[in-house]
């Protein structure tokens, strides 16, 4: 039957359709929908569009400064010293480039771990994107299952977790008529719901949840970028505006030298470049990833997956794959094997269970077409399903010591808890069900063993983990003994250090266990979220992998959270990183990968703040000194493209395994002061000796270079350590390029010919760096590189 009725939605005016539950809406009608505007568009994963990523690439700060200094300087006719504006337009291109290319990558990835949903139309099953329902579908929603738009449940009761919506961890019960929300997934049972909102109507939508459970990662990386930019672009303006006016106003020197010799602190403070490198070796890191059928939600969570020292992961979906094989029947007294078997087909037949299990069982015994008149479907807090057939009595599938047949099957339990199997047990009654409640009455018909198939691939996974020191701890709903059997079979250390959840009732036994403890048994979905809490309140650095609903609540708290795209939606949503192989032996990649992500940014920081720090320092010591700042903007170009721009992102490129070892911040900073204050203490002596020897500007900011690019030379040596054939290549030839430049374009570069007076002083600055720098590196790493850490990198 159809039957309509006038809904308003927003200012608009539609007709609902209701149909046959067993029918849903016609092609025709859908179609017709979707034309109306009335589908769930909007809904997937939405990344940001082309011309978003142009605009948000153009009109940035730094961007918008360049611009406005080479304004002035080519209003000074000095057009060479605006070539800094090809670096700019060259960081411009290649930015957009790599984050477009990223983004087609990530939209690709999208639609296959998108969330799909299934929908009765024309009276079939038919699985559709989540922008293609549209409004009074039929879902079909079963266990496990993220709903992604309003609907009233029409038939079949289920439990329906709202926990990402209200905090509430508890399932709820509906029923027919009841109003299921979107952004809240389905527990237990299967049931047919009609599509009340779509879109932007939506409960979810209406309250802004994607903001409260699609997580950003916390990222040290981001955080010490974020403080480097925030500084040196506070200290740009100030600084250029007060040393273009000692110029013009004090010292008289002319617009023309005023505002070249300003522009050029000012580029030299402008941290451009390091923006780039960031955005452009993730964006790699997101297109390699790409590779090995991994999709990035966030792409900083790859620097904290990068930092992990705890990895929490489910059994089912990690160690296991998932599945399940039967391996035995085991009849009760009195009971034969086919008996047992008809039990499980009759079941199977009526039950609609898609879990492991029931797939299993329904490899070893075909479902029986004997209809039921009353069905309880599994629940995990029930932990058993059944069913009532007229004549035949009800059947139950459930564990052992819930179904209340341990007893008469106590050795077969214990031994096959020791072999890390799992036992159900089948029983029968005559009598119905008393609403949820098990039948009195009930007789043990026999068990069934069962072994989980362990992942190919996870046996290498932990050994590498192991190696890399990284402590792998197993959460699961099972057995612990059965669940450490399993993970010592996968290769895991220490497997044996087993603990039953249940015994862990007080917030401080949790928190000991934590730490002692690598397998965790009969975990409920509360005591994860509180376990990965206690390791986080340890001081550890927390990664969780899962598949399941039960995972959610943990997989939103830790560092880093992976889902495997065979799960369920709810936890693909809440992921920074989908496995769309849901192969748990990628992980390995992508740790080596956010390792050289870091590792490479950490270094080539290092080369792009010693340019930034000695500009500054010089800058104000030239604002009380009496010469002038001794750079032009197309000396900065020359020194930046040889010592800084091309061996920072060839070098952040490279391999990179080594561990994660202290705070980014530090690490960049006191790897770049030494150079910076090498460079600054000669460049300033330099400064206050010219008048002296009778140095013109010219002849001071000819020695001025040299020195900085020695000085810049020796940091790459110093990055560069240990060289690789492809370093040593590297560094010769950027050594030849710069002296190619000098010598030979030295008049386009702003250049003079070395006189008999400057060879001395430029020896003798050479010497004076090659004495200074390695103490100021001895100094940083022995005093001021402890002091920030233990300060918390300030």
């Amino acid at each position: 039957y159809i039957q309509s009725e006038v809904l308003s939605l927003d200012t608009l005016t539609h007709s609902r359709i209701y149909a046959d539950p067993d029918r849903g809406l016609s092609q025709e009608q859908a179609e017709e929908r979707t034309r109306c505007g009335l589908s769930n568009a909007g809904a997937g994963v939405q990344t940001k569009s082309i011309p978003d990523i142009i605009k948000d690439h153009i009109f940035t700060f730094f961007n918008l400064l360049n611009i406005g200094i080479a304004v002035f300087v080519l209003s000074t006719g000095s057009y060479k010293n605006a070539l800094f504006l090809g670096v700019v337009f060259s960081n411009l291109l290649i930015g957009i480039a790599q984050e477009i290319r990223a983004k087609k990558i990530i939209d690709k990835l999208s639609v296959l771990a998108s969330p799909h949903v299934r929908v009765i139309r024309d009276g079939a099953e038919k699985q559709l994107a989540v922008e293609e329902l549209v409004l009074d579908d039929i879902l079909l929603l079963r266990a496990g299952e993220q709903i992604c738009a309003d609907a009233v449940v029409l038939d079949g009761p289920c439990e329906v977790n709202e926990s990402l919506l209200t905090g509430e961890s508890d399932a709820v019960e509906k029923k027919a008529g009841d109003l299921l929300y979107s952004g809240s997934f389905v527990a237990s049972g299967i049931c047919r719901a009609r599509v009340e909102h779509i879109g932007s109507e939506n409960y979810a939508n209406r309250i802004s949840n994607d903001s409260k459970y699609i997580k950003q990662a916390r990222s040290e990386l981001m955080e010490s970028i974020n403080r480097i930019i925030a500084f040196f672009g506070g200290c740009v303006i100030p600084i250029g505006l007060l040393l273009f006016g000692k110029e013009f106003f004090i010292n008289h020197v002319g617009y023309r030298q005023a505002v070249v010799s300003a522009a050029a602190a000012m580029i030299g403070m402008i941290p451009e470049g390091l923006v780039l490198l960031t955005s452009a070796v993730l964006a790699v890191s997101v297109i390699r990833l790409s590779r090995y059928k991994t999709l990035v939600h966030d792409l900083y969570c790859i620097e904290a997956l990068a930092r992990v020292d705890v990895l929490c992961v489910d059994k089912t979906g990690t160690i296991t794959e998932g599945s399940l094989k039967v391996d035995a029947f085991l009849p009760a007294q009195g009971t034969d094997e086919s008996s047992l078997r008809e039990a499980v087909s009759l079941l199977m037949g009526a039950l609609e269970d898609e879990n492991p299990t029931a797939q299993a069982l329904r490899a070893a015994c075909p479902p029986s077409s004997c209809t039921a008149d009353s069905r309880c479907h599994f629940s995990s807090a029930r932990k058993w399903s059944g069913a009532h057939f007229p004549g035949k009595g009800t059947y139950v599938l459930g564990a052992a010591e819930i179904v209340g047949v341990a007893g008469a099957f106590a050795d077969t339990l214990q031994q096959a808890t020791q072999n890390g199997q799992r036992v159900l047990a089948v029983a029968h009654a005559e009598t119905p069900f008393i609403g949820t409640d098990l039948p009195h009455g009930l007789t043990c018909l026999g068990v069934i063993l069962m072994s989980d198939v362990i992942r190919h691939g996870a046996e290498d996974t932990f050994a590498y983990f192991r190696q890399e020191g990284v402590t792998v701890k197993v959460i699961s709903g099972d057995h612990p003994v059965a669940v450490g059997r399993i993970a010592q079979r996968a290769g895991l250390e220490n497997a044996d250090r087993c603990v039953d959840a249940r015994t862990l009732d007080t917030d401080e036994r949790l928190a000991e266990a934590a730490e002692k403890y690598t397998v965790f048994g009969r975990v409920t979905p509360q005591q994860k979220l509180a376990l990965v809490k206690a390791l986080k309140a340890g001081g550890h650095t927390v990664a969780m992998t899962g598949d399941g609903v039960n995972d959610v609540l943990a997989l939103k708290e830790s560092d880093c959270s992976i889902a495997m795209a065979a799960g369920s939606d709810a936890a693909r949503t809440v992921s920074n990183l989908v496995l769309l192989d849901s192969d748990f032996s990628a992980m390995p990649v992508i740790v080596r990968e956010g390792r050289r992500a870091v590792n490479n940014l950490q270094r080539s920081a290092s080369l792009f703040l010693v340019k930034n720090i000695l500009t500054i320092l010089i800058s104000l010591v030239t604002l009380l000194a009496p010469f002038s700042y001794p750079f032009q903007p197309i000396q900065f170009s020359l020194i930046s493209m040889a010592t800084i721009g091309i061996p920072s992102f060839l070098l952040a490129l490279e391999m990179n395994n080594e561990p994660l070892r202290g705070s980014f911040f530090v690490n960049v900073i006191t790897k770049a002061l030494p150079a910076s204050l090498c460079v600054s203490m000669n460049v300033i002596a330099l400064g206050f000796l010219s008048g002296g020897f009778g140095l013109s500007f010219a002849q001071t900011s000819t020695l001025s270079v040299y020195i900085t690019a020695f000085t810049g030379f020796l940091m790459l040596l110093r990055v560069c350590l240990p060289f690789t054939p492809m370093r040593g290549i590297m560094y010769v030839f950027l050594v030849g390029l710069f002296l190619f430049t000098a010598i030979l374009f030295k008049d386009w570069v702003s250049l003079v010919p070395l006189t008999g007076q400057m060879f001395p002083l430029l020896g003798g600055m050479a010497l004076a760096v090659c004495l200074i720098f390695p103490l100021l590196i001895l100094l940083t790493e022995r005093f001021l590189k402890p002091y920030l850490l233990r300060k918390g990198s300030l």
